[in-house]
């Protein structure tokens, strides 16, 4: 299934899903910290879910439950950029296991994934947003149950293209 991000909107062959993106919006040359969503075609690689907050998803993705020692590394000078990493951890991270429901299900986008070059972006995700829709840190944010009804339809070979 391909995905395409339009402005404040997912669209697929089934559905369209208002979502967020970037609060500073999309770029074609994306850096960390930026706040920027990537524009691009990009796979989707895996799925992760909190299972103590949503039951697991339907989907063709691989799907890994979240733990308390779950991190995603974003330090430009570590080997572990940008890879799902175990905490503790002495660089710059995010914790996946987080205190807001924001990660309660997570698609990880194959952003800067296959030969990783340091600084230019990492834990690019489509993760849970709360109600107001606020801009991301850099990811597409979506309704949790719109994000359960789309990853039903996912696989590996799934894309998402972001384009501003």
């Amino acid at each position: 299934m391909e995905i395409f991000m339009l402005g404040n909107s997912l669209v697929t062959e089934k559905a369209i899903y208002k979502c967020s993106h970037g609060k500073n919006g999309c770029t074609d040359d994306k850096i960390e910290g930026d706040m920027m969503s990537p524009n691009g075609q990009f796979y989707l690689r895996r799925a992760f879910y909190r299972a103590d907050k949503t039951h697991k998803p339907e989907t063709l993705l691989p799907i890994v439950a979240i733990t308390t020692d779950m991190g995603w590394c974003d330090d430009p000078s570590k080997p572990e950029y940008n890879t799902l990493i175990k905490l503790p951890f002495d660089g710059s991270h995010e914790k996946m296991w987080r205190e807001d429901d924001l990660y309660d299900l997570v698609i990880e986008v194959g952003y800067n994934d296959e030969q990783i070059v340091p600084g230019l972006g990492s834990a690019i995700f489509i993760h849970c947003i709360g109600p107001e829709y606020s801009g991301t840190a850099g990811c597409i944010g979506l309704n949790k149950d719109d994000l359960h009804n789309l990853i039903k339809d996912l696989s590996v070979h799934s894309t998402i293209t972001i384009q501003s």
